[in-house]
């Protein structure tokens, strides 16, 4: 096989991967949307890093094994990327989601590729391409679309509060985040992940303790415990081993490309979980969304 054909397949599974990836974290703003009032949001996100720490536990002991002198000799670093972009990012987005609204949340969230790109050239000297930056574009446009409504006219109420400079922090912390995984050990992507899961679930626990002190630390009812091994299951556990894979395939700069792909697939998922009614908006927004990856990866090729 040669060497063009193995980067096509190499590239057609990283697509494939970061997809399933914007798919369990837009379920996961449904699952986050159903856990109000059944958990509170760092109960939620304590509880969620230890439930993915079990299952890796199970499943990961091997790679763990084989992998630690590589993964020790960074252990700070990928300590710290766990505690950033897995503890902190869900910490403020769950806070930062009480005291915004549904537009802002969304908009800002279409920013992360912009983020990346932007850490990329700062601090890769990774060069952005017209095509490429147009493609980012785009797809920011369909999110834009999500996040309004199809109505542009509400955008024109958009203002900044403190939701929003949480959101704008965390949406920072995980383009971080995206960087920062091409400098971990090269190591497999369940034991990588283990050790950066065991920190996001150490970092969590003074923000439980905190909220706890608050008096607003709430244990899951019944019905949130079945949420929480949801969001355990797929954002948590599948959705972060299909990323760490997507990005060491085809890099930070066009895998963020895909997040734009989250409140497209969490619009559609709320249609059919929470029976919102269907618009000709969502159906445009997926389309843009869909094209700008393509603009984007198109850079890639040509």
């Amino acid at each position: 096989m040669t060497a063009r054909a193995l980067h096509v397949q190499g590239s057609g599974r990283a697509y494939l991967l970061l997809t399933l990836t914007a798919l369990c974290w837009g379920a996961n703003a449904v699952f986050a949307r159903l856990a109000v009032g059944e958990v509170s949001p760092m109960a939620l996100v304590a509880l969620r890093w230890l439930g993915a720490l079990g299952l890796l536990a199970v499943f990961a002991q091997a790679q763990v094994r084989r992998d630690w002198p590589a993964i020790r000799a960074r252990l700070m670093f990928v300590s710290a990327m766990g505690a950033i972009g897995l503890a902190a990012f869900n910490a403020l987005y769950y806070v930062a989601a009480h005291s915004t609204t549904a537009v802002n949340i969304g908009i800002i969230q279409g920013a992360v590729p912009v983020f990346v790109l932007a850490g990329a050239l700062a601090v890769d000297r990774t060069p952005v391409g017209g095509v490429q930056l147009a493609g980012v574009l785009v797809t920011m446009l369909g999110v834009v679309i999500v996040a309004c409504g199809g109505d542009f006219a509400r955008l024109a109420t958009f203002t900044l509060n403190l939701g929003d400079l949480l959101m704008i922090a965390a949406c920072a912390l995980y383009a971080g985040y995206t960087l920062g995984l091409r400098r971990c050990p090269p190591v497999a992507a369940l034991g990588l992940l283990t050790l950066m899961a065991g920190a996001a679930f150490l970092a969590s626990l003074p923000l439980a303790l905190t909220e706890a002190a608050l008096g607003r630390f709430q244990w899951p009812t019944p019905f949130g415990w079945a949420i929480l091994a949801l969001i355990t299951l797929f954002p948590s556990f599948l959705a972060q081993i299909f990323f760490i894979r997507g990005v060491a395939l085809i890099g930070p700069s066009r895998a963020g490309v895909f997040i734009n792909l989250v409140p497209v697939f969490a619009s559609i998922l709320a249609l059919v979980i929470l029976k919102e009614p269907f618009q000709p908006f969502h159906a445009i927004a997926l389309c843009l969304v869909l094209g700008g990856i393509w603009l984007s990866e198109r850079s890639r090729a040509t």
